[in-house]
């Protein structure tokens, strides 16, 4: 007795696991590669972009310093008596009279000694003697070793000279690398702990974004620990639809079960009167027991019959979203009954393209039911009319026939399982029952009045139409 019990834990724990297993991944973990790809690509085109941006500023900034001091130049200089080139007042910067202090000065021309600044001591800036730059002209050179130089060179033409004077200055890059690496710096050290503190906001938002979802774990455990109906947490709407979602599917888990409890009720009473019938015959040992046998058997088998009918309706309505043509099946239904009824009249009229909220099945059940019902107790003519009115939700089907009607005192007793009002004519007296049973399953209704056409019975169907 161990192990089957032990066997179905196992299963149950497999297929338990196999659920658990079944997933597509973390929402927080989607939501954080998502942010973190947006703030590294946003940061790394941001931070390039800013270091490009500043790099240029303090470039520029460095050229302009050297543009001042070739402008000083330029016009503190003359030309002597002997063709050659001096100033007539000293440049500002001491740095020019102290060697290799890492700003120079250079003029050169062709056919003339060149005129450096005493910083370059033995040195001289290796400058072309024949290009003319009538624009200042800038360049990093690379020229004196551990030194790298940014210079700025120009070509002058002085007053009482025709020779072009190529007016140079240079000076030490280092400042300018080093105020540039500084900035590199401060950048790449402000944009990670940006990163990590908007990796971390992001972290956080994930968190309390994704926190309502504990909420609603914790109420779905509820319902199964405390036996609750509903969730009635307060939630974020954006949770809403699930909770409403979840109730409806709650809503209708507890209407199928206390349909199966009340079937399995009515089956089980309806039962016990032919078994305590059978069995109170087979007790006094009744000469009519095998007719008492067949008899109630027949009753039990009319009530079984009847039961499962309501059950295959509730499980295909359970299935999913039920659709079925209308006129197919009631001509289908229409065929079947002429040929049990052929010198019964039958005529269809209404709308060809109608569809229901129903199983075809069970459609051709209750119109079989009714259509038979018409030509069985009807005087030879049964007229059948689809979408009779103009509801949005509701098709309505008319059968009517020309025979003795029912009177409206009998009209809701008939609806009653067994219930017959013509017992000279063979039948159960299930049908009315069966097609009203499963008429409500479906959302429907059927109602019965007198035709005024035909002066029997008018049996109106309302049939819940499909979403469109």
């Amino acid at each position: 007795m161990d192990a089957p019990r032990a066997d179905g834990a196992g299963s149950e724990a497999t297929v338990a696991e196999t659920v658990k297993a079944r997933h597509t991944g973390s929402l927080a973990r989607r939501m954080m590669l998502i942010a973190a790809g947006w703030i590294s690509i946003l940061l790394l085109f941001g931070g390039l972009a800013l270091d490009r941006t500043l790099t240029s500023l303090v470039t520029r900034n460095f050229d302009e310093q050297l543009g001042y001091m070739l402008t000083g130049m330029i016009g503190s200089a003359e030309i002597g008596p002997d063709g050659e080139v001096f100033f007539i007042r000293p440049l500002g910067d001491q740095r020019f009279l102290e060697p290799n202090s890492g700003l120079y000065w250079q003029i050169r021309a062709k056919g003339h000694e060149d005129f450096p600044s005493r910083s370059l001591w033995d040195r001289s800036l290796d400058v072309p003697k024949d290009n003319f730059d009538a624009k200042p002209h800038v360049y990093d050179s690379d020229q004196f070793p551990g030194e790298p130089l940014r210079i700025m060179e120009r070509s002058i033409i002085l007053p009482g000279s025709n020779t072009q004077w190529m007016f140079t200055v240079a000076a030490s890059r280092e400042d300018l690398d080093e105020q540039i690496k500084m900035i590199r710096s401060i950048l790449v050290y402000s944009f990670v702990a940006l990163g990590f503190g908007l990796l971390l906001m992001a972290g956080m938002q994930t968190w309390y974004g994704l926190f309502p979802l504990r909420h609603v774990r914790r109420a779905i455990q509820k319902l199964r620990t405390t036996g609750a109906s509903r969730v009635t947490d307060p939630l974020p709407q954006e949770v809403e639809p699930l909770v409403d979602e979840l109730n409806a599917l709650l809503s209708h888990t507890e209407l199928q079960a206390e349909e199966a409890r009340r079937h399995a009720g009515n089956l089980a009473h309806a039962l016990k009167t032919p078994l305590t019938v059978i069995m109170n015959a087979a007790t006094a040992k009744s000469p009519d027991l095998s007719d008492t046998v067949i008899r109630e058997a027949a009753v039990m088998r009319r009530q079984v019959d009847h039961h499962l009918a309501r059950a295959r309706a509730v499980g295909r309505r359970a299935a999913g979203m039920s659709r079925a043509s209308v006129w197919p099946s009631l001509e289908a239904v229409l065929r079947a009954v002429q040929r049990l009824y052929d010198d019964t009249r039958f005529d269809l009229d209404g709308n060809h393209a109608v569809t229901v909220a129903l199983e075809k099945q069970d459609l051709e059940e209750i119109l079989g039911n009714l259509i038979e019902n018409a030509a069985k107790y009807g005087g030879g003519s049964v007229f059948v009319t689809v979408d009779t009115g103009q509801d949005p939700q509701f098709c309505e089907i008319w059968v009517e026939d020309d025979g003795m009607g029912i009177p409206a005192a009998e009209r809701t007793r008939i609806f009653d399982r067994g219930a017959r009002l013509d017992t000279g004519k063979p039948g159960t007296g299930l049908g009315l029952a069966i097609v009203r049973d499963v008429v409500e399953i479906y959302g429907g209704r059927v109602e019965l009045d007198e035709s005024e056409d035909l002066g029997g019975l008018l049996v109106k169907l309302k049939l819940p139409r499909t979403a469109t």
